[in-house]
């Protein structure tokens, strides 16, 4: 019967994401609780779900050097109980609501969810204030957790084709910020530390006044805030002073390259080129040009390395937006029997087109609306507004920013994409890694 109420849920809950893209405002209510607790509230009547999510502002980069790995550790750690849910009891009061939940962490923030019916709003409130307040951050659950890290590290990382990819890149790109390590962390600073450096962690970071507490779906704005003041009105503000780290990284003065031998079958091309911070007008142009590269098979780089040349198996380009910095990410899988050093060159024949070349008109248009197109898409679902509300609130201050960002991309000119091309899109400016497989290392592969 479970698997039925939430297979219903599910099925009920991708028709309302296809039903509900919104192209118009997005309204909303936010305030702040006597301890610092951000709320914001998003109603949306036309289907019974609702997302309760809080996002805390800590990621890998507020981690200390020989500590690496909090940040995602404790998104785990959370699911263990509190004082007043048993161990693994937790995902089993939304799964017989018929609902989901998950948790994810980056450089920057982490964040968690429920999906449920609109019925069980309270107990959602209930779990997060736990989380919150009364989560069980002791031996047992810390060594059961290490086990469960170690082996999502070895499975997506260590052992996985490419896996170390952001870790080979971000190490070389990043020399002095906290971006350096990987969100994972190093199993051997796990490893290391005692309870006692897990529960200060808790302490510092997993209080209200570092948190958003985002709600959106079927609700009764008057009713939820009195359930958000009876589960977290109660619930002290953090009396620790939150370290965010001050250190800028200096600027790229040369191209930083390395050769991974690795258990891969084709080699490939990798390329992060250093970018500003999200948010930036620099930023957004950025943005363009990556999805002018990359998106979809009639952008450049397919079209010209996988279409036209054949150099490429798979191509693409993302920006890897973050709070302080980021990196703008090329990847490129060579054709079986081509060249990794004629793929790099075909690549770069590309960045110099744009560094050399006004867009057409026609091809600006199209690259503002599949932008445009992409925001919508993004706050479709009730979710996904829940988490843009508290990102806009988090990083820029401005939850409003849901409706107008868009304004912030139409800003962007022709002239703005060939000039950040050649500001960030050049050769001193980047990590290049080239993945060979095992079998090549020795043998004058590279």
């Amino acid at each position: 019967m479970k698997q039925r109420i939430s297979f219903l849920f599910g099925f009920f809950f991708f028709l309302t994401s296809i039903a509900n893209a919104q192209s118009g405002k997005i309204e909303f209510e936010e305030y702040d609780l006597d301890n610092g607790l951000h709320v914001i509230l998003h109603e949306d009547k036309s289907t019974p779900i609702v997302a309760v999510t809080i996002m805390y502002h800590v990621g890998s980069k507020n981690e200390k050097p020989d500590r690496t790995g909090f940040a995602h550790f404790f998104e785990h750690l959370l699911f263990e109980g509190s004082e007043n849910i048993e161990r693994g009891e937790f995902d089993k009061y939304v799964e017989k609501a018929g609902g989901t939940l998950n948790a994810n962490t980056t450089y920057d923030r982490t964040f968690y969810y429920e999906l449920l019916p609109s019925n069980q709003l309270e107990m959602g409130l209930w779990l997060e204030s736990e989380r919150l307040l009364h989560a069980k951050v002791e031996n047992k659950g810390i060594e059961t957790q290490r086990q469960v890290v170690k082996e999502e590290r070895r499975q997506r990382v260590d052992n996985q084709p490419y896996g170390t990819w952001i870790q080979e890149m971000f190490k070389r790109a990043f020399k002095v910020h906290p971006y350096q390590w990987p969100v994972i962390g190093y199993m051997e600073h796990l490893d290391a530390a005692e309870e006692d450096d897990y529960v200060n962690f808790y302490k510092t970071f997993y209080v209200p006044n570092n948190a958003v507490l985002s709600i959106a779906g079927d609700l009764d704005i008057a009713e939820t805030k009195k359930m958000i003041k009876k589960y977290f009105g109660d619930i002290p503000r953090g009396t620790i002073d939150i370290p965010r780290p001050t250190i800028k990284e200096p600027d790229m003065t040369k191209e930083e390259r390395a050769t991974i031998y690795d258990n891969v079958q084709l080699p490939a091309v990798l390329q992060g080129f250093r970018i500003p911070a999200q948010g930036t007008p620099d930023f957004y142009a950025v943005d363009m040009l990556s999805t002018l590269l990359s998106q979809g098979q009639s952008s450049r780089l397919y079209r010209s390395l996988v279409d036209e040349q054949q150099k490429a198996l798979q191509i693409g380009a993302f920006p890897f937006g973050l709070e302080d910095a980021g990196v703008n990410v090329v990847f490129a899988l060579v054709n079986v029997g081509g060249d990794i050093d004629e793929m790099e060159a075909a690549m770069e024949v590309e960045y110099g087109r744009v560094r050399d070349e006004l867009i057409s008109e026609k091809e600006f248009q199209k690259l503002r609306n599949q932008l445009e197109n992409d925001i919508v898409s993004s706050n479709s679902t009730v979710a996904g507004r829940a988490e843009s509300l508290a990102n806009y609130h988090m990083y820029f201050g401005d939850a409003n920013l849901i409706n107008n960002e868009i304004d912030r991309y139409m800003a962007v000119t022709r002239e703005d994409i060939k000039r950040v091309a050649n500001e960030y899109f050049v050769k001193d400016n980047r990590v290049t890694l080239h993945y060979l497989p095992k079998a090549m290392e020795g043998k004058g592969g590279e």
